[in-house]
């Protein structure tokens, strides 16, 4: 029998990482960053690390400029599936997963990942501010982070919190903290779509398939009410930005 422990992984299970984008996207945004051999990839708060292995594949492993990679989380499950899936590519010797708070790390890079992560830091402004010291001279940082596409509800603004901002006053706060917008992008509906549905899909499956187990009826609930809030609240109103800076 499924335990408690297993439902909460399932909630990641389908997904290829946690925030909204497509492949496509992805391999656009580690062009702008522009990662060359040799260098170091930081990602702070990085989950299992999938966009990490991307990044130190995409910086190459082979021949005397090797790149290296160094994922911090403090999900023990996520961390273990990035272990496992560094494994799985061969990129166990380059790429390491650390248990920690990422604002505590005094780890600096070539490439620093922020994606989904700045509540680490206490909030946009604060996160924007704490990574200039991750970020060697002439690197790089990709920071994602949400931002209303029009105006919120109240119960929008109760879920995601009072400091998420427009998209233009998310540039603002870039460039007045010092970073230079050398790309943005944003999340496209269908990537937000695919993300809500992946991250449902997990516990779905498993309800279809235990309907009668003691877990089932509050499973169902939270799964009703995610789609409700998603559909209901925030759909086409909360948006990702994908920033890559500089300084």
């Amino acid at each position: 029998m499924q335990t408690t422990d297993d439902l909460a992984a399932l909630r990641h299970a389908r997904m290829r990482w946690n925030t909204p984008l497509s492949e496509e996207h992805a391999d656009l945004l580690l062009q702008r960053l522009d990662i060359r051999p040799g260098a170091h990839v930081l990602d702070l708060g990085c989950g299992w690390g999938e966009l990490l292995l991307r990044a130190v594949a995409a910086g190459g492993v082979r021949g005397a400029a090797v790149t290296t990679g160094e994922g911090i989380d403090t999900d023990d499950a996520a961390l273990a599936r990035g272990r496992a899936l560094a494994a799985d590519r061969s990129l166990d010797e380059h790429v390491t997963f650390v248990k920690g708070e990422s604002a505590t790390s005094r780890e600096s890079a070539d490439r620093v990942l922020c994606v989904g992560a700045s509540h680490a830091f206490g909030g946009t402004a604060d996160a924007l501010t704490a990574l200039a010291a991750y970020v060697r001279p002439g690197g790089r940082l990709l920071f994602g982070e949400a931002y209303w596409e029009r105006r919120p509800t109240a119960e929008a603004v109760e879920i995601f919190g009072e400091e998420t901002v427009p998209l233009a006053d998310l540039v603002e706060h870039a460039r007045r903290l010092g970073w230079r917008v050398l790309h943005f992008s944003t999340a496209d509906q269908r990537e937000w779509d695919d993300f809500e549905s992946t991250w449902r899909a997990g516990q779905q499956e498993w309800l279809l398939q235990h309907p009668d187990d003691p877990r089932a009826t509050q499973v169902r609930e939270e799964l009703d009410d995610r789609l409700r809030q998603y559909v209901g609240v925030y759909r086409g109103v909360l948006g990702l930005g994908y920033f890559v800076l500089g300084r």
